[in-house]
């Protein structure tokens, strides 16, 4: 590395330091019980991954620039400096080891956010071209194409014709004055085009306005996943132009975890101005339809089912009585995992490291924490409303020789409607 780069990252990690962070570094008390609520910790016992320890790069630059005892000990050189050599020991223990699902924020006991300052890292080591290949491809692909797994306008129209040509539903695209504009992860167009079909069959039913766009179709943030607010700016605004020139009322953040953190609560700060339009997940819609009677279904799916909250829709967002109302209508034998709802453990893919080849290994090992809470109920089936949760669950359900089927809660619900 150059040592403008270094200087790059620096830059970029003292720009990240506010009063929060001061705050932050400030009231840490150094309790551990952070790293009893990461995954990557309980699995690996390996201090290293306790989530305090992650952000050591930014603690010493606040430490040497923004203190008056880390000041003196810089005049004499006793300051622990933060060097290439640290930043890239540091790496895979920020992309790696933490999916910045948030569940270390929610014990610590003086209130630190501490994924926000992990992803607060991400930004140095985004600047200091420290970050793993596979998100650095998926960036790139996500600017210059429009999705981070290079899912193109054509891909996208293929499925739509295929699901057309098979139920006789109308997909809706571009058009102008729709009440929703649905977005779609690179997942669902690909692996889960059940999902927009269940969009087709839920509104049709529901007799929703909706579209979606040919220029803006894409949700996934790999920005925010890779920590370069640069990207997740673009990404955003894509979509809020896209809206706009539409004319809709509200965007459909979809089954997708990081998508919705990113449309729904980083995005107007990004931006710089608020929308024009509303910003409500999938799930939330479908509760609303719900409570209006306009979500009719009939019968009850009554295999042993259980729900695996995704961290950023539930623990971040907010979303969890709307899907236990959902499964409460279709589902006759719902079962909770012990630590479930804001507590529940993370699959272990988000944040970008299902993206990233090189923590494949890691990844494997942190799922059996969820093996463990399956383990505990002995369900036949889980349903998740997250499409990168429902790939990462599906490949460590296989790692572990575990026979339970993942499906989409749109697209139980979509099962389960009653034919007019």
């Amino acid at each position: 590395m150059s040592t403008l780069t270094l200087e790059k990252g620096i830059n970029a990690l003292k720009e990240q330091i506010d009063a929060p962070v001061a705050a932050f570094f400030s009231s840490c008390v150094h309790c551990g019980l952070c790293a009893e609520a990461c995954l990557f910790y309980t699995e690996t016992g390996d201090p290293r991954y306790a989530p305090i320890n992650k952000v050591e790069p930014l603690r010493r630059i606040w430490a040497s620039e923004f203190t008056l005892w880390g000041k003196l000990k810089k005049l004499v050189g006793l300051n622990k400096t933060v060097t290439d050599e640290l930043l890239q020991q540091w790496e895979p223990l920020i992309y790696d080891g933490c999916t910045l699902c948030g569940r270390c924020s929610m014990v610590c006991p003086v209130g630190n956010d501490i994924s926000t300052m992990i992803r607060k890292v991400r930004e140095g080591m985004v600047a200091s071209d420290h970050a793993p290949e596979g998100l650095v491809g998926a960036s790139t692909r996500a600017i210059k194409i429009g999705s981070p797994m290079g899912v193109r306008l054509k891909a996208l129209q293929a499925q739509i014709k295929h699901i057309e040509a098979d139920t006789g539903l109308t997909i809706p695209v571009d058009v102008e004055g729709a009440d929703y504009m649905a977005l779609l992860s690179s997942m669902e167009i690909i692996n889960f085009p059940e999902y927009i079909e269940s969009l087709a069959k839920i509104f049709k039913q529901a007799d929703i306005s909706w579209t979606l766009s040919s220029e803006a179709y894409e949700a996934t943030n790999s920005g925010i996943q890779i920590g370069s607010s640069d990207i997740a700016r673009e990404l955003v605004q894509r979509v809020v132009d896209g809206a706009e020139k539409l004319k809709v009322k509200y965007v459909i953040s979809p089954e997708c975890g990081h998508a919705y953190t990113a449309i729904r609560w980083d995005g107007p700060n990004l931006i710089g101005r608020p929308y024009s339009f509303k910003v409500v997940h999938i799930l939330e819609l479908l509760d609303q339809l719900r409570n209006e009677g306009k979500l009719k279904t009939t019968g009850q799916f009554d295999k042993r089912i259980t729900f695996h909250d995704p961290c950023q829709i539930v623990r971040k967002g907010g979303v969890e009585a709307q899907p236990r109302n959902l499964l409460k209508q279709v589902a006759s034998n719902f079962i909770e995992m012990e630590e479930h709802g804001k507590m529940n453990w993370c699959c272990g893919g988000g944040g970008g490291v299902s993206a990233n080849e090189r923590a494949d290994e890691i990844r494997l090992k942190a799922f059996k924490r969820k093996k463990s809470q399956l383990d505990e109920i002995n369900v036949e089936v889980m349903v998740t409303a997250c499409a990168n949760c429902r790939l990462v669950l599906e490949e460590g359900l296989e790692e572990n020789n575990m026979d339970i089927p993942v499906i989409g809660l749109s697209e139980l619900i979509s099962d389960h409607l009653t034919e007019e």
